[in-house]
């Protein structure tokens, strides 16, 4: 048995309640951004950065991996134990594309290795070299 409220002041305090309200955000946005918007790796992007991790899972160096993203830039971590910080950062950061280039890999203690426009060059930074020994 569905009845209609008998007063519409309930009904509309029904209604606030339901809404969904944005979370305040600290920092205003960028004039040319919209509202809301975060920067994030694309699905080519996320492919090679894949790559590059499932061959180090492969080796046994890496364990867990994170994904950050903000309205300045989107962050890959990469770590050894989910416990410790990350050995490894891959950042995007449009802010930088004309500059520096977009793309950075970054170690645990905060040194760029390598920055570039191009990811897959980037990346390069983290393959592993085959290694001769000695039977």
């Amino acid at each position: 048995m569905n009845e209609a409220p008998e007063n519409g002041d309930q009904q509309t305090r029904m209604d606030s309640r339901a809404a969904v309200h944005p979370f305040p955000s600290r920092q205003t946005p960028e004039p040319n951004r919209r509202e809301g918007a975060v920067v994030s790796f694309d699905r080519h992007e996320l492919r090679e950065i894949l790559n590059v991790y499932g061959r180090g899972i492969a080796n046994g160096d890496w364990k867990d991996y994170a994904l950050d993203f903000t309205p300045q830039k989107s962050v890959f971590s990469i770590y050894r134990r989910a416990s410790e910080v990350p050995l490894y950062r891959i950042e995007k950061d449009p802010a930088l594309a004309r500059k520096q280039g977009a793309y950075a890999v970054v170690n645990a203690a905060g040194f760029v290795l390598k920055r570039g426009p191009e990811l897959a060059r980037v990346l390069r930074v983290l393959e592993t070299k085959p290694r001769l020994s000695v039977v």
